[in-house]
């Protein structure tokens, strides 16, 4: 069974700098598809950014050119690292991994931007 821990999450000042980690275990061949997403309170879960298993990434339009997602080399653990926060960023983030058509979580990490 596939299993994600996210990890990094904390209190920022707004314009800083924090890295998330995500590591997966039980996984034996590379997903089809990984992805950041976040929630904020109130708020429905939206997708942050996506890596394909080839390995390219797309990124939701709030967070272009200030986020960036990736891999190590064995492809069990994912990161996002996130530069220049701003409040609005402000939410629990979730890592996940698709095989097929099945989608697997883990528990979020909570992320506040202070102003």
């Amino acid at each position: 069974q596939v299993q994600l821990v996210e990890s990094g999450g904390g209190l920022v000042q707004a314009g800083g700098t924090l890295r998330l980690s995500c590591v997966v275990s039980g996984r034996i061949f590379r997903p089809d598809a990984m992805a950041w997403y976040r929630q904020a309170p109130g708020k429905q879960r939206d997708l942050v950014a996506g890596i394909s298993s080839a390995g390219s990434t797309n990124y939701a339009d709030s967070v272009k050119g200030r986020f960036t997602s990736s891999t190590d080399n064995t492809g069990n653990t994912m990161y996002q690292q996130m530069n220049s926060r701003k409040p609005e960023d402000t939410a629990a983030y979730y890592c996940t991994l698709r095989y097929g058509s099945t989608w697997s979580w883990g528990q979020g990490t909570q992320v506040t931007v202070s102003s």
